[in-house]
């Protein structure tokens, strides 16, 4: 990379903007749990969409790649530097304003910085919920949801980010600003160009702004933990959970014992039933009425009773109750990483399919005794499951290939996906092109090619990068 740019980018968003010193880039370099390193050219913070277009458009005379960063908590190395020291690593975390709030309307406008614990919070205060909820939303950021297309406990319910996305501003390969950010439901103009940019993880186009569904804020909520003998009854419990609430479910979540266990152990925090059992469920039902849903919620859990489906469990009589189910469920790696390293990974099969994938995953890796423990966790109502794995100290570098093809031969087995909401990045980029099809292939690297021409914006992520010039 030339000084050239690196003067140039300083005279755009100001010299303390460019992060040169590698101690100074080096948080920039790394994702949130330390299992992935790249190294930066260098470091830009733009300060505003019109910044955002210019380091891209100087990025573009001078043959400079550029990695989009939001919160840096994605798992599959998408949103960190390569290796080779020659990307530059645009930090959109300088734009972090909510432009615009219209609860009439059920939307807001966020910049691509907007920690998502911070949109949710403007939601609410506005007498709205936006729903998207994820163990990282004090760090995550709307700009890195968006390119992830994130999902989270609540998809059952709202669905994914792209759901959740009414229009984008998205700054193009050659600095230009395309505007889609009309609040509007229904828009039948043409190709729905915006979704182009949702899950593209920053390879077609930076998103520095969305424009952002809201939800009625729910008036009574309902939070059950359900124990359980065999993972095969929580599918039998999801079904009769939506025959009696239907779309009030939004979230219905499976852990494991050793999971459960590891959680109250690591936080100090007494497990929400008494004895341990082999499977726990973390339900969450709530409507936009007053009162009466505990009720319903209290009669139906006596009938899974009474037939057998739950051996315990009880109802959070508090947020604070609420909030401790929440933490085991949320803290699942955190508090395994205490014990070992964890190797992650999230994917997708059918709802009915989820018991012979957590079996057939079980017995994949028996061969490798002691070595690796299977720590399953995850979204029941949509067949996404975190299927990662506990291995010793420093081991996992060893060991995540072995194991994440182990699982992955599963996965196919059963017709599933690889990446259920992770998105795809650097990590699972050769295992995905190994599983589409040439025709769906084919048709992704055009519209890389068509959006991104000289393969600038995040190479290597998602598609292989195009060689450097020589």
């Amino acid at each position: 990379m030339s000084a050239a740019f690196a003067e140039a980018a300083a005279a755009v968003v100001g010299a303390r903007n460019v992060v040169a010193a590698p101690a100074d880039r080096a948080a920039y370099e790394v994702d949130f749990w330390h299992q992935h390193r790249g190294t930066a050219a260098l470091v830009v913070l733009p300060g505003s969409t019109a910044e955002v277009g210019a380091i891209v458009r100087l990025a573009a005379s001078h043959g400079v790649p550029l990695v989009a960063q939001g919160g840096n908590t994605g798992l599959v190395a998408g949103g960190i530097p390569d290796r080779s020291g020659r990307q530059v690593v645009l930090s959109l975390k300088w734009l972090d304003r909510i432009r615009e709030i219209d609860p009439a309307g059920d939307y807001l406008v966020a910049e691509a910085g907007c920690i998502l614990a911070n949109v949710q919070a403007a939601a609410a205060n506005a007498g709205r919920l936006f729903p998207v909820t994820l163990g990282a939303e004090g760090s995550a950021m709307i700009g890195g949801a968006v390119a992830t297309n994130a999902g989270g406990s609540n998809v059952l319910r709202y669905g994914m980010m792209r759901e959740l996305v009414l229009g984008l501003e998205v700054v193009l390969a050659d600095g230009t600003v395309l505007d889609l950010l009309k609040p509007l439901r229904k828009d039948n103009t043409g190709y729905d160009l915006k979704q182009l940019f949702v899950g593209s993880e920053g390879t077609l186009g930076i998103v520095t702004a969305a424009a952002l569904r809201l939800a009625t804020m729910p008036r009574e909520r309902v939070t059950l933990w359900l124990a359980l003998e065999r993972l095969e009854d929580a599918i039998v419990l999801f079904r009769r959970f939506r025959d009696d609430f239907g779309d009030m479910i939004s979230a219905f979540e499976i852990v494991s014992s050793y999971g459960v266990e590891r959680a109250v152990a690591a936080f100090g925090m007494r497990r929400p039933v008494a004895d341990a059992h082999p499977w726990h469920l973390l339900v969450e039902v709530a409507w936009s009425f007053r009162e009466g849903l505990r009720d319903r919620v209290e009669a139906a859990l006596a009938e899974l009773f009474e037939a057998g489906l739950v051996s315990d469990g009880t109802i959070a009589g508090s947020e604070a109750q609420r909030q401790a189910m929440w933490r085991i469920r949320e803290g699942q790696s955190e508090a395994a990483s205490q014990v070992g390293e964890v190797v992650r990974s999230d994917v997708a099969v059918a709802i009915a399919d989820i018991p012979a994938l957590v079996a057939a995953t079980e017995r994949a890796i028996a061969p490798l005794g002691d070595a690796a423990v299977l720590l399953p966790f995850g979204h029941v109502g949509d067949g996404n499951l975190h299927m990662n794995f506990v291995v010793a100290k420093d081991a996992s570098a060893a060991l995540r290939h072995d194991l994440l093809d182990r699982l992955f031969a599963e996965v196919d087995a059963l017709g599933g996906s690889i990446s259920a909401e992770h998105g795809v990045g650097r990590l699972k980029r050769d295992a995905i092109v190994a599983r589409k099809p040439a025709t769906a292939l084919g048709l992704m690297r055009g519209i890389k090619t068509i959006l991104d021409p000289a393969d600038l914006l995040n190479p290597g992520a998602v598609l292989a990068a195009k060689p450097p010039p020589t």
